[in-house]
């Protein structure tokens, strides 16, 4: 079986896949698994008629998202355990994650492990943009002290842009790190910051779409994200100075106001931290997004069964 190395001129074919059903988890976009084409060697098949999606580091491969097809056929996962196991030095780290709250069961129902990963917060943009009621007082006032202490400017973010953008991230992270000492939050830092050099360097051919704030021609927040279908919009990257006090709320209720052909906006998983999942929180989402990993269990040897299919 060969495995295609994954390049810019894939989009139109994974998304023809990614298509085929709405999805409420933002990984199931090609601008979110492209990006961390720097991070990981990414590498796709299409194996009866589903596209399959491996990621492989230094400690092993895993399918990213669950393979995608007009039906969900159990020899195709079999098929990929197959594949992972080759690949991986041991293979009880050969696993499946992203998969959907919908499709748990029929992976359970295959005799694998389902163990849940994280949540996607999905919140209600026009609550985002209006920041009305008292669960958003805070958050009003915050708005309301930058938009009067600061002269500033808000505007599309564009290609020119890029550069200022990844100087104010080096920033961030440095204000990050100062408050958070914890080498697994500062390796996420590090992740972070190269999937960012991705989005930014190919942000117009991976369909982004975001805004900068200058305070005296200084970019010092910038947002952007990516459609997910026709009603959610996932906000990928919020970065501001944090010196600047507000500003963060600021150029997320201004960007959400923006977006008004959307009716979610999905503001992505917590990566397991309670600071973040705290402010994520903060913003009362209407709706938390499970996401599961799927393993064979440790002492069974399971053989999956073929007979088995879950139509779309």
């Amino acid at each position: 079986m060969r495995l295609n190395k994954l390049f810019l001129r894939d989009k139109n074919k994974f998304s023809s896949y990614l298509n085929l059903e709405r999805h409420a988890l933002a990984v199931y976009a090609f601008a979110n698994i492209y990006i961390w084409r720097r991070f990981f060697d990414i590498r796709w098949a299409e194996i009866a008629g589903s596209l399959c999606v491996f990621f492989q580091d230094k400690i092993g491969s895993f399918l990213y998202i669950p393979p995608l097809g007009k039906t969900r056929d159990p020899q195709v996962v079999q098929e990929n355990f197959k594949i992972l196991e080759r690949l991986n030095k041991n293979p009880e780290f050969a696993h499946i994650e992203n998969i959907e709250e919908k499709d748990k069961g029929f992976y359970e129902g295959l005799g694998l492990e389902c163990a849940f990963k994280s949540y996607d917060y999905l919140c209600r943009r026009t609550e985002l943009a209006q920041l009305r009621g008292n669960k958003f007082k805070s958050k009003r006032s915050s708005c309301n002290f930058f938009t009067k202490r600061y002269d500033f400017s808000y505007a599309k973010l564009t290609l020119k842009e890029r550069g200022s953008c990844f100087k104010l991230y080096n920033l961030w992270a440095q204000q990050r790190n100062l408050g958070n000492p914890d080498h697994i939050y500062q390796g996420m830092l590090s992740d972070s910051r190269v999937s960012l050099k991705e989005a930014l360097v190919n942000y117009a051919d991976l369909g982004f779409q975001g805004a900068v704030v200058k305070i005296d021609k200084e970019v010092k927040g910038f947002t952007f994200g990516f459609p997910l279908s026709p009603d959610t919009f996932c906000i990928l990257y919020e970065i501001t100075d944090l010196s600047v006090k507000g500003l963060a709320q600021f150029i997320f209720r201004s960007f959400a106001q923006e977006l008004k052909s959307y009716k979610y906006i999905n503001i992505m998983d917590d990566s397991g931290l309670e600071n973040l999942k705290k402010v994520k929180l903060s913003y009362h989402p209407e709706k938390l997004v499970p996401a599961y990993i799927a393993r064979r269990k440790p002492t069974s040897g399971t053989v999956l069964n073929s007979k088995q299919k879950c139509p779309h």
